[in-house]
């Protein structure tokens, strides 16, 4: 598995996202999925504090015992629906959420951590002069965002030096199917020496290949007996699935590789974050990491994208 840098740490090309511990898998399908990550090279690993009402840190904690120093953690905190617990962005939330944070995933230090949404009653000066004094204390090794636009990327470097400590990361929602990043975040990333974080680089399974055009839905899957994510997979959108399905088949790959391939080919992209529920996902995931495509071969994926223009209902994603 290769690697790419966060600031000084080193993530997998393919991430593993986390938010299903605690919540679609228990304990042991928790050790299961780690095992086969480890085991594949997947190193990056990222939760958040409210994941699976807390148990996704819990499980991961116990489950990572005797082996931490084998994974790179990134954790969340500040989501204004995390009842129960410490939200929002002030310092003194900041440092009640990393205590906790620390105490369940049993490590005495977080290698990125990350605020998980703006908050626009904190200056973001005060939030990363809290965030100094955890690296300071050896508590956490990288700081990042989530959910953050290039105007906020841009005002939080502004700051960074005076609050003694600067964002290295952002994660984003970004697929073939939902490119937003690409028009200000991304561009802005490379400016500022930001490192780039898809998640949701599968939307959900449809860009798996599971789904397509003239065969039922898999029964079981995320899509299956879902308003909202059927009403996505409009007729329009099956067409372009099947043309870049095509693409990847014409070249001995399947649509899942491409949808990796595409997002590690843009230069900010430092480890696309996939969920997974079994071992046998993880496996599939990492190998799609390994697909890099030429120029050539991501000027044609572009000009597809391109031509199928907007096709997703608004919400999606």
């Amino acid at each position: 598995m290769k690697t790419r840098p966060i600031g000084s740490l080193n993530a997998s090309v393919v991430g593993l996202g986390c938010n299903n511990f605690g919540r679609r898998l228990d304990l042991a399908g928790t050790r299961s999925v780690l095992d086969a990550a480890i085991d594949a090279g997947v190193s990056f690993l990222d939760t958040a504090d409210l994941y699976g009402g807390t148990d996704s840190e819990r499980f991961m904690g116990e489950a990572l015992e005797g082996r931490r120093d084998r994974v790179v953690i990134a954790t969340k905190f500040g989501h204004p629906a995390n009842e129960g617990a410490p939200s929002g962005a002030r310092p003194e939330d900041v440092r009640a959420a990393l205590e906790a944070s620390l105490k369940r995933l049993r490590t005495d230090h977080i290698d990125l951590y990350q605020l998980h949404m703006p908050d626009d009653d904190v200056p973001v000066a005060d939030t990363l002069g809290a965030l100094a004094e955890a690296v300071a204390a050896g508590q956490v090794r990288e700081v990042g965002c989530s959910n953050f636009s290039a105007a906020q990327l841009q005002e939080a470097d502004e700051v960074a030096a005076d609050a003694g400590a600067r964002f290295v990361s952002v994660q984003n929602e970004y697929s073939m199917l939902k490119r937003d990043p690409e028009g200000e975040v991304l561009p802005a990333c490379q400016r500022l020496g930001i490192a780039f974080l898809p998640y949701f680089p599968l939307l959900s399974g449809i860009l798996t290949g599971k789904y397509r055009k003239g065969r039922p839905i898999p029964q079981g899957t995320r899509v299956a007996g879902s308003e909202r994510w059927q009403a996505m997979l409009t007729n329009d959108v099956l067409d372009l699935v099947e043309e870049l399905a095509r693409f990847a088949e014409e070249r001995d790959r399947e649509l899942i590789d491409l949808a990796f391939a595409y997002l590690l080919a843009h230069g900010p992209v430092a480890s696309v974050i996939a969920g997974a529920t079994s071992p046998e996902q993880v496996r599939r995931n990492a190998r799609a990491g390994t697909w890099e495509l030429s120029q050539r071969e991501l000027e044609v994926v572009e000009g597809i994208l391109d031509a199928a223009g907007a096709l997703l209902p608004v919400g999606a994603g």
